[in-house]
């Protein structure tokens, strides 16, 4: 490892971080968009396809079964519409535009209230935020805070990950880590989706990098990790389907707490879990006496895990059992 090279390591691994927080933004707000497009087209292919061969699309009752919606477990995930905070964004009128030119990339960032594309110093991490008092410098439409959380959370996690492993191979590795784990955080918390294209990346990210010493955990307890953080969230979900006939939790929280595990092994889950379920608890409870949670409605439980994973890489998963009073 070579030297951290004292503050300016530290202010170089803060403005990456707002910089990569940035880019974060624009996956978190696009990504799920790009998936419905991407489902809506499979759907109508598949329909026009299943009309070509000559399948009968209807019942004999005259009901239509084929209308184009993707199944709500496309992509390993659930598509529950009802989460806390599925209408945090506005509609995109940019995410109208052909899937050829709606992508991570294209088209340029811009105000998703009137599409006017931002000029460069409109995207400054923080201070374009600041400058503005957040609001377009078009319409006047206000900015979410989100967005200066999201780029001051990052550059918070890199400089962590810089102080922990300095000027290294693993940092690169876990710089990756925390910029997933925070953009599925902020996906599932507006949309309950915990997208495959990031959560099984990440869980075989995890497996690689202890197998080349990128972790402090070794590759039997990472394969033990991944294993068992799916697992056990599967039992969760099929004993508590087959008590209520409700499903309480989508498929992609356990990849995501199968990545969890495969980057912090079967040592860190119980802790993890015991602090996302209790602050999932709290947070869900306030919600609902607040009157911030409608009826039929949940809070998703990914963003829990993602910061019962953070916390646990953070302090150690011995130090959170202590705090809980359980060893």
């Amino acid at each position: 490892m070579i030297p951290m090279l004292g503050p300016w390591g530290w202010l170089a691994a803060g403005l990456l971080g707002l910089l990569v927080g940035s880019f974060l933004n624009v996956v978190i707000h696009r990504l799920p968009r790009m998936l419905e497009r991407r489902w809506a087209a499979e759907a109508a292919a598949y329909t026009a396809a299943t009309l070509a061969d000559g399948a009968d699309a209807r019942r004999p009752d005259g009901v239509n079964t084929t209308d184009g919606t993707p199944d709500d477990r496309s992509g390993g995930v659930t598509m529950a519409t009802g989460g806390a905070a599925a209408a945090t964004h506005p509609p995109d009128a940019a995410a109208q535009a052909p899937a050829s030119a709606y992508n991570l990339l294209v088209p340029r960032s811009h105000c998703p209230h009137c599409g006017t594309s931002l000029r460069w110093y409109h995207n400054i991490p923080i201070l374009s935020w600041l400058a503005l008092r957040g609001r377009c410098a078009a319409c006047g439409a206000a900015i979410g805070l989100r967005y200066p959380l999201v780029e001051l959370l990052t550059a918070a996690a890199f400089i962590a990950v810089f102080t922990r492993y300095g000027v290294s191979a693993a940092t690169l590795a876990w710089w990756g880590f925390v910029a997933a784990v925070l953009a599925l955080a902020f996906i599932d918390w507006d949309t309950t989706l915990l997208p495959d294209d990031i959560t099984l990346p990440l869980a075989w990210a995890g497996l690689i990098a202890a197998a080349v010493g990128f972790t402090e955990v070794t590759l039997p307890d990472a394969l033990w990790g991944a294993v068992a953080g799916y697992l056990s969230l599967w039992c969760v979900y099929w004993t508590f389907k087959l008590l209520t006939g409700k499903e309480g939790m989508g498929y992609g929280d356990f990849k995501l707490l199968a990545a969890l595990g495969a980057w912090l092994g079967w040592q860190a889950l119980i802790p993890l879990v015991l602090v996302a379920s209790a602050l999932g608890a709290v947070v869900g409870l306030g919600m609902k006496a607040a009157h911030a949670l409608r009826e039929g409605r949940y809070v998703p439980f990914g963003p829990f895990l993602a910061f019962g994973g953070l916390l646990v890489w953070t302090v150690g998963p011995g130090s959170v059992v202590r705090a809980l009073g359980l060893g």
